[in-house]
């Protein structure tokens, strides 16, 4: 029986029609479930979607997404999963007969709602989506509920146990993150509870334990599952990684549906989810399969987002796609790479401690987007503890999409060996290793299988590897989030055949085209000056010019922007600041504070609605002869490529009609710091050069006040530097930069003052140093509360300056004074500290986000 009672709710919004939601206690099979139904726009029947919510979650999360897609002609029902939000029951980890048929009763009560579209009488035409625990019951509803017409599972597992127990090995981390999100052991169904327990202590998994997973699992139902998929799976994410979305695309394609799968840049680990561009993929494929639009996108049938080396002559973009018109798996393209290293010897330390670090749960995007960037994140193994191969210098530069493979030889002194391997990307000088996605794979590799050559798979990535670079294989005994065997013993490694790295070359990266107005600049130039000339004899009087303010860079007061169609929604509202000469002041808030929207007021692109911006007293009108001191880089340069990096000046600074002399191109470059590259043509320049080309480009004439947003996007650590430096010594001649940016560190930097804003308004302003203070700060979490005397230990180690606890009991912000990042976890894991998460945060962002109130992970 299914019944329930709600209230409706009417939510206004300026993009489309009011969307009506019902909330709405629903009783099934005897267990209340919190449900929340989403409609819009007129009568008629249409399809239905079901929104199921991540782990530790509950519908609330599901709520902007089942807005959208009401307003896109759909009959939305989100809802709270047992044992989450304020629904009853126990957790059952999507138990068939629990969470799944709840599922299917929610089916069955949208067979029943007048404006659903019905394929038969109690059929109503329905696809689902949802995140991990929601992306993992959409797989089990298709294969257990013939009505469901297609599913979008997001970043989830298709075989629970091989995900927390991947080739034999306990994923102790992630499995106690997992109980303890779930509000712990007591609120899980007594079996499973009992089954937590046992691995946790046993540190090895039995099979009791995994038959039970597996058959709460998608793959259990592999061949049941025969509808449009669209898989959307991260890369950075060591709790359900890239082989859990490719063993479900091949099983559901084997049954004959179509599938298409998307390799987003975030996941469990952090980064960027892509949440625009994939809810909107998601509303695409269900209205091709659930609407029937024929003529809808679905996209291709893969598509991966790369991180990095993006060209900044097509903007500042950190990402980019690249796709293939058939799904390439992870072994496609194979390219063999010869490594070289001896028979090693290595120690499974007693109790398996101190352990290896690679992904550290809990740490956010902080670990694994550094070595997205490039930057090496944070990865430890200790001597005595790995084997280590490394090839040659790469010749040419590759890109490795898939799971690389290789074969070697092990043997234990007794037992089984449990080996974690790994492939680092090395710099030329060995100085940087970076571990891709921050990604590790575990090994168990019984008595029966050692002494000959075993196949090992490695993690699963998307990496660009450049010419001049090392590969380096390492086989770990120890890893920070798995169980090792707690007995000590000795592993003998060797290698039997070179790693073999898959290149899937049938994928076309989305190409750096040059803008249009590369190659019509002239064109541009006229039409520009003709709309500035027709703006100028429109414009209204102009406030004249406050001579108290005429040496000052920029003065903001009472600036206020509503969003476009609306009475009383702001982008900007009552913002005031002043900037003074010398300052670098960087201008920080999250998506959607107001940033871009004040810089666009700024270069006079948009009018204000209320306030002013007067920039050395003189108030910014589109099209203000004072904006002719001000220099801007807003959304990057366009170079012509076969020009040299002085030609592509000079041409731009006819293209502005004013005269040769006032250019001051040798300044600017110097300040820019590119020497004999000028003569050179662009296309020869790396991605760090052309950066600088275009900030100089921007310091053409040598404006007063400098705009730079984003001047670091997709630069490399001493590019980063070398931008900085750039800024510095700009603003060093008694100028002024204002520079947007999301690299906190780099602000911290390279700003001498900060503007802070939250959903349009000011939250502070002032000097760098006080609003964060100095030192040196890291985050630390744990999954129990920490003890006074564990504070006290910490507090009391060489090189920590000091050690305080977060309000909740489980955080600690530690304060280094002569220790590194690495040292200090080596330290945490000796004194038995249960770490789920180490952020290498500095004290602005600690500061940043407690000003802007930082939400959740």
């Amino acid at each position: 029986m299914l019944a329930g009672a709600g209230t409706w709710t009417a939510v206004a919004d300026d993009s489309g029609p009011a969307v009506h939601r019902q909330d709405r206690m629903m009783r099934v099979d005897g267990v209340s479930l919190d449900t929340s139904y989403f409609t819009a726009g007129g009568g008629g029947r249409r399809p239905a979607v079901l929104i199921g919510h991540g782990f530790g979650g509950s519908k609330a999360e599901t709520r902007a997404q089942a807005e959208a897609l009401a307003r896109d002609g759909y009959a939305v029902l989100t809802w709270s999963a047992r044992g989450f939000g304020k629904s009853g029951g126990e957790i059952g980890l999507n138990a068939p007969d629990r969470e799944v048929k709840d599922v299917s009763r929610l089916i069955d009560w949208l067979a029943g709602r007048p404006e659903v579209r019905l394929d038969a009488e109690g059929d109503p035409r329905v696809g689902i989506t949802g995140a991990s625990y929601g992306g993992a019951v959409s797989l089990l509803a298709a294969g257990y509920d013939r009505r469901v017409d297609a599913i979008a599972p997001q970043i989830t597992y298709w075989n629970l146990a091989d995900a927390l127990f991947p080739d034999g090995v306990f994923k102790k981390l992630w499995a106690g993150i997992f109980v303890n999100s779930g509000g712990g052991c007591g609120n899980f169904e007594k079996e499973l509870c009992d089954l937590y327990e046992r691995v946790a202590v046993s540190g090895k998994p039995d099979a009791a334990a995994r038959a039970l997973l597996t058959e709460r699992s998608p793959s259990a139902v592999a061949d049941r599952i025969k509808v449009p998929a669209l898989i959307v799976q991260g890369q950075t994410d060591s709790l359900f990684p890239l082989g859990q979305a490719d063993a479900m695309a091949k099983a559901i394609a084997a049954n004959g549906a179509p599938v298409s799968v998307d390799w987003v840049a975030g996941g469990h680990d952090g980064g960027d989810m892509e949440t625009g561009r994939v809810q909107k993929r998601i509303t695409t494929w269900f209205d091709r399969y659930l609407k029937g639009e024929g003529g809808a996108d679905t996209g291709p049938a893969f598509r991966v987002t790369r991180t990095g080396g993006i060209d900044s002559t097509d903007g500042a973009a950190l990402t980019r796609g690249a796709s293939g018109d058939t799904y390439p798996g992870l072994h496609s393209g194979p390219e063999t790479v010869a490594l070289h290293g001896r028979t090693q010897k290595i120690g499974n330390p007693a109790g398996a401690n101190p352990p290896s670090v690679s992904a550290v749960p809990g740490a956010g995007g902080s670990l694994a987007q550094l070595s997205a960037l490039g930057v090496g994140g944070l990865a430890l193994d200790f001597p005595g503890q790995y084997a280590r191969f490394d090839s040659a210098p790469l010749p040419t530069a590759r890109r490795v999409t898939g799971a690389p493979t290789v074969r070697v030889t092990v043997k234990a002194d007794h037992g089984d060996a449990v080996l974690f391997g790994k492939v680092y990307d090395v710099s030329p000088d060995g100085k940087r290793q970076v571990l891709p996605a921050q990604l590790v794979a575990p090994y168990r590799i019984t008595p029966e299988r050692q002494g000959e050559p075993v196949e090992l798979t490695l993690p699963a990535v998307d990496h660009e590897l450049d010419a001049g670079h090392r590969l380096r294989l390492v086989l770990a005994a120890t890893d920070l989030g798995y169980a090792s065997p707690a007995e000590p013993a000795t592993y003998t490694v060797s290698l039997d055949g070179p790693l073999t790295l898959p290149t899937a070359p049938g994928l076309k990266t989305a190409s750096a085209a040059l803008p249009w107005w590369t190659w019509a600049l002239p064109a541009a130039a006229l039409v520009i000056a003709a709309a500035l000339l027709l703006t100028a004899r429109r414009r209204t009087a102009t406030p004249a010019p406050d001579p108290a303010l005429a040496d000052v860079p920029l003065q903001i007061t009472g600036l206020a922007k509503k969003y476009a169609k609306s009475s009383d929604r702001y982008a900007v509202r009552d913002l005031s600041f002043r900037v003074e000469k010398g300052q670098v002041l960087g201008l920080l808030g999250p998506n959607g504070a107001g940033k871009t929207t004040t810089l666009r007021m700024l270069m006079g692109l948009i009018t204000p609605d209320a306030g002013e911006i007067r920039v050395f007293g003189r108030a910014i009108r589109p099209g203000a002869p004072v904006l002719s001191r001000v220099g801007c880089f807003v959304e990057g340069a366009g170079f012509l490529p076969h020009l040299s990096g002085r030609a592509n000046l000079e041409l731009y600074w006819k293209a502005t009609g004013r005269p040769d002399e006032d250019a001051r191109i040798d300044e600017a470059l110097e300040i820019a710091g590119l020497g004999d590259a000028l003569a050179r043509a662009v296309r020869t320049y790396s991605q760090g050069m052309r950066q600088r080309l275009a900030i100089a480009q921007a310091m053409l004439g040598m404006p007063d006040l400098l705009i730079l947003d984003e001047p670091t996007n997709g630069l490399d650590p001493p590019q980063i530097r070398e931008m900085r430096d750039v800024m510095i010594r700009y603003a060093a001649g008694g100028r002024t930069v204002i520079v947007s940016s999301h690299l906190l560190s780099e602000v911290e930097q390279s700003c001498t003052h900060l503007v802070v804003m939250d959903r349009g308004r000011l939250v502070q302003a002032g000097p760098v140093a006080e609003i964060t203070g100095s030192g040196d700060m890291l985050l630390v979490t744990a999954a129990d509360p920490l003890t006074e005397p564990v504070v006290e230990k910490v507090a009391a180690l060489p090189g920590i300056g000091s050690a305080v606890r977060t309000d909740d009991g489980h955080g600690l912000l530690v304060r280094l004074d002569g220790a590194t990042s690495p040292q200090l976890i080596a330290e945490l894991v000796r004194l038995d500290v249960p770490l789920t998460g180490v952020g290498p945060h500095r004290r602005l962002e600690d500061a940043f986000l407690t000003l802007i109130s930082g939400g959740s992970a």
